[in-house]
């Protein structure tokens, strides 16, 4: 069971709540990470969060994740799903089991949201179910054996 998780949010997720509603939802971050921050509580885990709109940045907080007692990553990497081959090679390195998760369904979007650099490595990929997704990926991870 993990007793440790990350949750990387990557570029723009820091305007959810305002940007495209009809898209995105209602729900802000900071509101998504508290219900996470309840969720690992009672569970009696640890989770650490940590947006950013700076690809090494989510570089760098992914390499740090090795040695930093990090049992599972939960990753939103947003636009950087179809575009960062960086990102994909720190998740590789840390070799840290990780969920991919996207609020949208990526595949009903425009075909180049249809590709993503990460899946192939992801223990799994959730997309589609809003803020749900948040909490399916992170109660799998504090499963995850």
């Amino acid at each position: 069971m993990a007793q440790s998780l990350l949750v990387l949010h990557g570029p723009n997720l820091n305007l959810l709540g305002h940007r495209e509603p009809d898209t995105y939802g209602h729900t802000t971050l900071e509101e998504i990470d508290a219900m996470l921050a309840e969720l690992v509580a009672v569970r009696g885990a640890k989770l650490a969060t940590f947006p950013s709109n700076h690809e090494g940045a989510l570089v760098d907080r992914g390499q740090a994740a090795r040695g930093d007692g990090t049992d599972f990553i939960v990753v939103n990497p947003a636009a950087f799903t179809h575009t960062s081959v960086a990102l994909r090679d720190a998740l590789a390195a840390v070799a840290l089991p990780f969920v991919e998760v996207h609020l949208s369904n990526v595949h009903r979007r425009e075909e180049f949201r249809h590709r993503s650099y990460l899946a192939d490595l992801a223990v799994g990929v959730v997309c589609g179910l809003g803020v749900a997704g948040y909490r399916s990926a992170v109660s799998f991870a504090l499963d995850y054996c």
